[in-house]
């Protein structure tokens, strides 16, 4: 219960981080080249698109466990 709190509450923390890097790199500085701000929106979008990936694999449905030993009869 708590493993699953702790991974949508590092998955949100990723995906705002990202959403506010590529803000803050977008507005912030206006003089510098154009291929580091191309870099940082990269990066930016590489955190959201983990994030997005993560949501996806915790919203999934899980499989039921199986029995290890299918030879076994009661």
């Amino acid at each position: 219960m708590w493993q699953r709190g702790l991974d949508w509450g590092a998955t949100t923390l990723v995906g705002v981080f990202g959403v506010l890097w590529v803000g803050v790199v977008v507005f912030a500085v206006a003089e510098r080249p154009v291929w580091t701000s191309l870099g940082q929106c990269v990066f930016g979008a590489f955190l959201i698109g983990w994030s997005l990936h993560k949501t996806f694999l915790l919203l999934r449905l899980r499989p039921r466990h199986k029995a290890r030993h299918r030879r076994v009869r009661a």
